[in-house]
C-alpha cells in the first residue's frame, strides 16, 4: 500500500487544478475567436481591423425569390458552420447594375466597440436611389463608427420587385394589401437590429434611421408607419419627407399614390407584358430582368395602403398618430438644378401651368424667373420646395405642434461662389451633395469641404448619442420651434442659424397642397 503525506498530495492538488484551470481557458478562447458572433441563423465571422470590426453580407431574410417574390421578408433561413461576412451581399435588382440579384436582403455592420456591454448608439443607414436603384454597397460606414457609434446599413427591394401592387397580390396577402415591399424589408432590418445589435456592442434602445433622397423619405415613412413604433428612437431625414397628398399623376413631392389606383395601373402594365391572361404563377417565373420597369413610376414607389402607410402622412401627423422620436432633417440649397423644373417637354411657365392649375399664377409670383426671362435659382426653387423643402418644412411644423420629440432643421448650402459671368452663376448644392460630408468622404473641392464634413459628422452621431446634435466646439444649432423657426445653415465658411429659406414662397405653395387635398 502507498500512503501519500499531506504535503504530496496537496502539491498535487494544486497541479491538477492549474492543468485544469488552463483548459478551461483554452475553451473559453476557442470559443471567442475575434470577429465571431452567434446571430439570428447562426454564427458569422467578420474582420478585425485595429479600431473596428466590420462584417458584410449578413443575411437578415430569407430570399425573396421563387414564390417569396412580392411577399413580405420571411426569418432568415439558418445555415450551419461559421458564415464569412466580409464581402457586401448582392445589390438590390436594378436596371444598370453589375453584381445585382434577387437575393438582395443583406446589412452590414461597422462596430468600434470592444465588448457587449460597451452598448455604443447605433446608427442605421438607408440608401437612396428614386426607390428604383440603390445599394449598401456605395457607402462605408467606417468614418462614422469611428465617432463613437455603431453603423449598420440595410439593403431593400427597388423597382417593381419592391413596390409592385396587384388585386392579385393583395388577394393572397393575409392583410389584404400588396406593394410596400421594400419599406418591410427596411422594417425586416430594423428588427434585426433590434434583436442582435447587444451582440456587437450596441445598445437596441438607442438606435437611429437615417436615409438621404428614397431613403430619406423612407425615413418619414417610417416614423408615421405604426409597424416600425418601438424600433428607433430618433430619424434623420436628409432631402426626404413625404406630406404630399396622393395624386394619380405623379410629381416631385406628389408622388403617392392610393393602392387601388396603383393596382389599376399595375394590371395595365402586367397585361401589357405578359398578356391579359398573365397569372401571379407567369408573374414570380419570369426573368427577374422581364419585371424591372423604368426610374420610378407604376409599380416603383410606395404607396398608402392603409397596413404598411395607413394614410396620407400630413394626416396623420395633424391627428399625432406617428412615431414621435427626436428628428434631425433637412435639405440642399439647390435640389431643383438635379431634377430639372419643366415637365411635360413644355417650357417652364407652362409645366407650371399644368402642375398646378389654380395656384399657378401665385407660385410663378413666388418664384419668378429673372427679370431677362432665365429660369435661375429662384424660379428652380419651386421644384425644391415641392420635392423636400415643404415636405421637410411641413413635418417640422406638425410635429413641433403635435409632438414631444425635438426638430433640429438644417438646410445644406456648401458651393463655389461663381462669378457673374459664369454659366453656372447662382448655383448652389444639388441633390446628393451632402452624403459624402456626413459619410467623411466630402468631394474637398473647396478648402472648406473637410471641416463642414467634420462638423456634421459630429452633428449627427451627436444626435444618434443624444438626440441633440450639439456639442463641445460645434456651432449652435438652434431647436426648432413655430413661435420662432430657424434652421442650421450647413456651410464650410461657418455653420450658422437662419431664418427658413423662401418660407413666404413655401407658404403659397402650402396652400396649393391643402387644395390639391382638399380634391381628393
Amino acid at each position: 500500500m502507498i500512503i501519500f503525506d499531506d504535503t504530496y498530495f496537496n502539491a498535487t492538488m494544486k497541479r491538477i487544478f492549474i492543468i485544469m484551470a488552463a483548459a478551461l481557458c483554452l475553451c473559453a478562447c476557442a470559443r471567442q475567436v475575434p470577429g465571431q458572433v452567434k446571430v439570428t441563423g447562426g454564427t458569422i465571422q467578420g474582420v478585425v481591423l485595429d479600431d473596428m470590426t466590420i462584417y458584410k453580407g449578413i443575411p437578415f431574410a430569407a430570399p425573396p425569390v421563387g414564390d417569396l417574390r412580392w411577399k413580405a421578408p420571411q426569418p432568415v433561413v439558418a445555415w450551419d458552420g461559421v458564415l464569412e461576412c466580409k464581402e457586401f451581399g448582392p445589390d438590390p435588382m436594378q436596371g444598370n447594375g453589375s453584381n445585382c440579384s434577387e437575393d438582395c436582403l443583406y446589412l452590414n455592420v461597422w462596430t468600434p466597440a470592444r465588448s457587449p456591454k460597451d452598448k455604443l448608439p447605433v446608427m442605421v443607414w438607408i440608401y437612396g436611389g428614386g426607390f428604383a436603384g440603390g445599394a449598401t454597397s456605395l457607402y462605408d460606414g467606417a468614418a462614422l463608427a469611428r465617432k463613437g457609434v455603431i453603423l449598420v446599413s440595410v439593403a431593400y427591394r427597388v423597382g417593381k420587385l419592391g413596390f409592385l401592387s396587384l388585386p392579385e397580390l393583395s388577394a393572397e396577402d393575409p392583410h389584404g394589401v400588396s406593394g410596400n415591399y421594400g419599406i418591410l424589408d427596411q422594417i425586416a432590418g430594423l428588427q434585426w437590429v433590434h434583436d442582435n445589435i447587444a451582440k456587437f456592442g450596441g445598445d437596441p434602445a438607442k438606435v437611429t434611421i437615417f436615409g438621404e433622397s428614397a431613403g430619406g423619405i423612407s425615413v418619414s415613412m417610417l416614423c408615421a408607419s405604426p409597424l416600425a413604433k418601438g424600433l428607433f428612437r430618433g430619424a434623420i431625414s436628409q432631402s426626404g419627407g413625404s406630406f404630399g397628398p396622393t395624386n394619380p399623376q405623379s410629381y416631385p413631392g406628389e408622388n403617392m399614390q392610393t393602392l387601388a389606383v396603383a393596382q389599376q395601373e399595375n394590371v395595365a402594365w402586367a397585361k401589357g407584358a405578359f398578356g391579359d391572361n398573365y397569372t401571379l404563377e407567369k408573374l414570380r417565373a419570369a426573368d427577374a430582368k422581364a419585371v424591372m420597369g423604368g426610374f420610378g413610376g407604376s409599380g416603383g414607389w410606395p404607396v398608402t395602403d392603409g397596413y404598411v402607410i395607413p394614410d396620407d402622412q400630413f394626416k396623420l401627423y395633424e391627428a399625432g398618430k406617428y412615431n414621435d422620436v427626436d428628428v434631425l432633417i433637412g435639405y440642399n440649397s439647390d435640389e431643383g438644378m438635379s431634377f430639372g423644373f419643366a415637365f411635360g417637354g413644355g417650357t417652364h411657365e407652362e409645366s407650371v401651368r399644368a402642375r398646378y392649375e389654380d395656384y399657378a399664377d401665385a407660385l410663378l409670383a413666388a418664384y419668378p424667373v429673372e427679370p431677362d426671362g432665365k429660369v435661375g435659382k429662384t424660379a428652380r426653387d419651386l421644384t425644391r420646395d415641392a420635392a423636400f423643402g415643404w415636405q421637410t418644412w411641413s413635418w417640422a411644423r406638425l410635429q413641433e405642434r403635435t409632438g414631444k420629440g425635438r426638430v433640429w432643421l438644417y438646410y445644406f448650402d456648401q458651393h463655389p461662389d461663381y462669378p457673374a459671368d459664369s454659366p453656372r452663376y447662382g448655383q448652389g448644392s444639388p441633390h446628393g451633395q451632402d452624403v459624402n460630408y456626413v459619410f467623411g468622404n466630402p468631394q474637398e473641392t473647396l478648402p472648406t469641404d473637410k471641416a463642414l464634413s467634420g462638423w456634421m459628422m459630429d452633428y449627427w452621431t451627436n444626435f444618434a448619442k443624444t438626440g441633440d446634435p450639439n456639442g463641445e466646439g460645434l456651432p449652435a444649432w438652434p431647436r426648432f420651434r413655430n413661435d420662432d423657426p430657424k434652421t442650421m445653415v450647413l456651410t464650410g465658411s461657418g455653420c450658422h442659424e437662419a431664418p427658413v429659406p423662401s418660407e413666404a414662397a413655401m407658404k403659397v405653395l402650402d396652400e396649393y397642397f391643402a387644395w390639391r387635398r382638399s380634391q381628393e
